[in-house]
C-alpha cells in the first residue's frame, strides 16, 4: 500500500492518474478472432458446458479498449456464421478464404474455380463488413489434414480474390516460408493490395523477407513463448507490427517467458464452473490483446502507449484506410 505524506509532491499523483488514463485510453483491434468457435457457444469437444456468451465476451472486449475486431473465416462454411456475428456490431469485421488446412473444400466442391466463385460472391454481397482474403497460406506442420501439393494450389488461387477486390491478405504461414514467399513473389500484381502474416512464430530471417516483401507481422501470444521467439519480436520494427488474439487459442500462458510481463490479470474459472462476469480458463478472448502489447511493449523496453498507438495506426492503413 502506497502512503502519502505531507511532503510528497502532489504532481506525482497527478502524473500517475495521468499515466493510468493515457493506457486506458489505447485503442486496439484484434485482427484475428475465431469467434466462429464453438467455445463461445459454451460447447467443447462437442459437450456443452455452459451457456452461450459470446455477447458478454464482445462487452468484455468493449470495455477493455478493443476498437474493431476482425473475425477469422477458415473455409466457405464458416463465412456464414462470421458475418453473422458481424452483423451484431458495427465495429465487428471479418476475413474470407480458406485455411491452408481446409483446402481440400475446393476439390470437394463441384470445382474449383465454382468454389472460388462463391467466395468472391460472399465478398461482393458484404463488401461493407469483409476486410481481408484469408485465412489462407501454407502449413507443413499439418499436412494430415491437407496435403503440401493441396495447400499450394490452392493458396495461389485465392491470390486473384486479393487483385480482383483490392483487399489485403490474412496469412498463415507454418514451417513454410520458402514455398509461400516463392508463391507471393510469383504474383506480384495479385498481391498489391498487402497483407499480414499473421500468428508468427518463425525466425528473424523469415520475418525479415515477409517485411521485405512488404507484408506486416501479427504478434500474439504463440508468438512471444520462448526466448528465441521473444528476441525476434524485439527486432521487428514497430511499423509492421499488428496485435490479434487468435482466440479461443493462443492465449500467454503461466510456462510462457512472457508471462512475466503480464500487467493486466482477468478473473476467470473453469468452463465446468462457468461464472458470469468471468474469462473462461483455457479459453482465450478478445480482451486479453492488452497482455499482449504489455509483454511486447516490456520485453522491447517501449513506453506501451506509444507502441500501442503505431500499431493500431498499422492496423488501420492496411485493414481500414477507405473506411
Amino acid at each position: 500500500m502506497i502512503t502519502v505524506n505531507d511532503n510528497m509532491n502532489s504532481n506525482f499523483w497527478l502524473c500517475l492518474v495521468r499515466k493510468f488514463s493515457k493506457m486506458s485510453s489505447i485503442p486496439f483491434i484484434d485482427i484475428g478472432a475465431n469467434l466462429t468457435d464453438p467455445m463461445y457457444q459454451g460447447i467443447y469437444n462437442s459437450s456443452k458446458k455452459h451457456r452461450e456468451d459470446l455477447g458478454d465476451v464482445l462487452e468484455r472486449s468493449w470495455k477493455n479498449g478493443l476498437k474493431k475486431i476482425i473475425i477469422t473465416s477458415g473455409c466457405l462454411n464458416d463465412c456464414a456464421g462470421a458475418l453473422k456475428i458481424a452483423s451484431l456490431n458495427d465495429n465487428l469485421y471479418c476475413t474470407v478464404g480458406c485455411h491452408p488446412t481446409r483446402c481440400d473444400d475446393f476439390d470437394k466442391a463441384e470445382s474449383p474455380n465454382i468454389y472460388l466463385n462463391h467466395l468472391a460472391d460472399v465478398i461482393k454481397n458484404n463488401k461493407s463488413k469483409v476486410v481481408a482474403i484469408g485465412e489462407c497460406g501454407l502449413d507443413n506442420q499439418r499436412l494430415h489434414f491437407c496435403s503440401k501439393l493441396v495447400q499450394e494450389k490452392y493458396f495461389e488461387m485465392q491470390l486473384q480474390l486479393s487483385a480482383q477486390f483490392n483487399l489485403p491478405l490474412f496469412l498463415h504461414c507454418r514451417d513454410a516460408a520458402l514455398t509461400f514467399m516463392d508463391i507471393v513473389k510469383r504474383n506480384p500484381d495479385l498481391v498489391k493490395a498487402g497483407g499480414v502474416v499473421h500468428s508468427f512464430d518463425g525466425s528473424l530471417e523469415e520475418a525479415k523477407e515477409f517485411i521485405d516483401f512488404g507484408f506486416y507481422i501479427g504478434i500474439n501470444g504463440c508468438s512471444l513463448r520462448t526466448e528465441e521467439s521473444i528476441k525476434t519480436v524485439i527486432a521487428i520494427p514497430s511499423n509492421r507490427l499488428m496485435l490479434e488474439t487468435d482466440c479461443p487459442w493462443c492465449e500467454i500462458k503461466q510456462t510462457h517467458p512472457s508471462y512475466s510481463h503480464i500487467k493486466t490479470k482477468f478473473d476467470s474459472v473453469k468452463k465446468e464452473k462457468y461464472k458470469d462476469g468471468c474469462m473462461v480458463k483455457g479459453r482465450n478472448e478478445p480482451s486479453t490483446i492488452t497482455q499482449v502489447l504489455e509483454c511486447l511493449a516490456s520485453v522491447r523496453k517501449e513506453d506501451p502507449v506509444k507502441l500501442g498507438t503505431q500499431i493500431y495506426e498499422n492496423t488501420l492503413h492496411l485493414f481500414f484506410k477507405n473506411q
